[in-house]
């Protein structure tokens, strides 16, 4: 997510962050590179030219001139201001005061609507709510059958509308059954076009106006750029979007789409989209936003991500192995490895890391399928031997290599590390008194991300 306006923005600042003292020149020039960065990043002109007006403006005030740090102080300036660009405060959800609270889920056709109403209804679950999603797109029936899946996968029922009939009444209807059901949220998908036309609009607010939504969201593909701005405008204008959710962020997007639409249409982005996986939505608090632009990570976000994917007893069990209750393991580091793929790509996790984000680890070591190579050699050899890798001897290794079609010098590579991640794990309870090792599986105690150690 924003990984080429963060790497862009992240070399024009690294110039004013390495000095040591900064004249007015040094801070004109510095900002006209990051003019020149959001520009490319498809950021809107006047969202531009306002923004570095505020930078420039207290990137000139004494008490960064005659800082310690000055560079560092503008760094922290521009974060203040990417942070207000995207909203004031953390957005909050409108909730109901009776009854079932009504999300309206709008959008052209392909920005992802489908996908992120069972996204929104899984995070809803997991804060303790019990949503109904309505099927109301019921001009194409691959829609209706698509949230029938995923609201099958999520364990969220489904109120489906028949093909080619009215999602007035069908919206309606739904609304009816969450209240009889003590549904408390009511996701309502709709149907999209591939440009903005007066029918869509007037089907739009005929559901609004029947429902009474309580946050009307316009789910924007963040890879159409400048253009998402304008649809997000025509929207507004016709429905009174609430806010912004911003999806396929994971993708090729520049990043302007999402410095541009609050600044233009004053509404707050409210989540972004950041995988295909229905525990790919994370909350947009600006704060964190600019944080990760900036390559500053974003903690917060990553504990959520963990609470979303990860299964509270396996962690236990885990955190209890790591702190000496029990022997680790390859069958537990097979477990931690699966929990961590669950909270998504490794490349993405590693970004929320506080200067991580640096690192620029070889992508080869990224790839998805060096998980499933360890997974494939774990799950080659017998129980026997995942308990106890010290009985692994030439050929039960050429075995395992066979039955997992790696190599042999892999499958000694992941038995190395693993010794060398017991061994770190035994330091790290010496040094503790023994109560070291819990955190994430793999983050905390227990010698860096599985599936890292085959990195080498």
């Amino acid at each position: 997510m924003f990984e080429e306006l963060s790497d862009k923005l992240d070399s024009a600042l690294s110039k004013l962050r390495q000095r040591g003292v900064l004249n007015e020149k040094m801070i004109k020039e510095g900002l006209r590179e990051v003019r020149r960065v959001l520009l490319e990043a498809d950021v809107n002109y006047k969202v531009t030219r306002d923004f570095l007006k505020r930078v420039q403006e207290k990137a000139l005030g004494e008490e960064v001139l005659e800082s310690v740090s000055p560079g560092q102080q503008i760094v922290k300036i521009v974060h203040d201001e990417l942070a207000t660009l995207m909203g004031e405060g953390r957005p909050e959800i409108h909730w109901a005061g009776t009854g079932p609270t009504v999300f309206l889920m709008v959008g052209l056709q392909g920005s992802g609507k489908t996908t992120t109403s069972a996204k929104l209804a899984k995070r809803m679950v997991h804060g303790g709510r019990s949503p109904l999603l309505v099927a109301a797109d019921l001009q194409r029936p691959a829609a209706i059958e698509q949230l029938q899946i995923l609201g099958k996968q999520i364990d969220v029922p489904v109120h489906a509308g028949s093909f080619e009939g009215d999602p007035v009444q069908t919206a309606l209807q739904a609304r009816a059954k969450a209240k009889e059901g003590g549904h408390s949220v009511v996701i309502v998908d709709t149907a999209g076009r591939l440009q903005i036309d007066e029918t869509l609009m007037d089907q739009l607010r005929a559901i609004k106006d029947a429902v009474e939504p309580d946050e009307v969201l316009f789910v924007a593909d963040a890879m159409t750029g400048q253009e998402a701005v304008t649809i997000a405008e025509g929207f507004d204008d016709a429905l009174g979007i609430t806010g912004v959710v911003l999806t396929k962020m994971d993708g090729d997007a520049r990043g302007g789409a999402a410095l541009s639409i609050r600044g233009v249409t004053g509404k707050p982005i409210k989540f972004v989209g950041t995988g295909e996986g229905v525990n790919d939505l994370d909350s947009a608090d600006p704060e964190r936003l600019a944080g990760r632009i900036l390559q500053m990570g974003d903690v917060v976000g990553l504990v959520e991500r963990a609470q979303l994917a990860v299964d509270a007893e396996e962690q236990e069990k885990l955190q209890q192995k790591m702190m000496g209750k029990g022997k680790f393991t390859l069958e537990d580091f097979l477990t931690a490895m699966r929990q961590v793929q669950k909270m998504g790509p490794l490349d993405q996790l590693l970004k929320l890391i506080p200067g991580a984000g640096r690192l620029k680890i070889p992508a080869a070591q990224m790839d998805p399928k060096r998980m499933k190579h360890v997974e494939a050699i774990i799950l080659s050899m017998t129980p026997q031997e995942r308990a106890d890798p010290d009985v692994l001897n030439g050929s039960r290794r050429k075995r395992i290599a066979l039955g997992s079609g790696r190599p042999v010098s892999e499958v000694n590579r992941l038995i190395k590390q693993f010794g060398e991640m017991e061994k770190f794990m035994k330091q790290m309870k010496g040094m503790m008194g023994g109560g070291g090792g819990g955190g994430f599986p793999g983050l905390g105690g227990g010698g860096g991300f599985p599936g890292l150690p085959f990195g080498r």
